[in-house]
């Protein structure tokens, strides 16, 4: 398991790089990140938020989840990549795999808010699947 990783933006305006192995790794489906991303899903990795180290200007959108909970999106305001997330639990950060210098060694487990999917996404077979948000210990 990697335990160092960088990252940036499309335009390098924002770097960052995190200090811990990865708490966990997936696909979320949920409606908010298909309209974030413009895709299917968004691919993610949650670290510990201390791990993590920014440089450069970053800026949040924040909504209220299905959770009933405030979730923040983190983008680069130059170019407007979406970097991060801030997820109802305080103590962790989501980076989104995309952002990765090197987003090979990615590798989810899960697919979430599969009950959000659409029906033209084909799914890994062999990752589990959660319909809303499993129960993080």
């Amino acid at each position: 398991m990697i335990t160092k990783f960088t990252g940036r933006c499309l335009c390098g305006s924002v770097r960052y790089e995190c200090s811990a192995p990865p708490v966990a790794m997936g696909n979320c489906h949920c409606r908010d990140c298909q309209r974030a991303t413009g895709s299917a899903y968004a691919s993610a990795l949650l670290v510990p938020q201390s791990s993590v180290t920014i440089i450069g200007d970053v800026k949040y959108y924040e909504v209220i989840g299905e959770s009933g909970s405030i979730v923040g999106r983190g983008f680069c305001p130059n170019c407007g990549s979406r970097l991060f997330s801030k997820p109802p639990i305080p103590e962790l950060m989501g980076i989104m795999a995309g952002s990765l210098d090197d987003p090979s060694w990615f590798s989810p487990t899960m697919d979430i808010y599969t009950a959000s999917s659409q029906p033209w996404d084909y799914m890994n077979p062999n990752l589990s699947k959660f319909t809303k948000m499993p129960a993080m210990s």
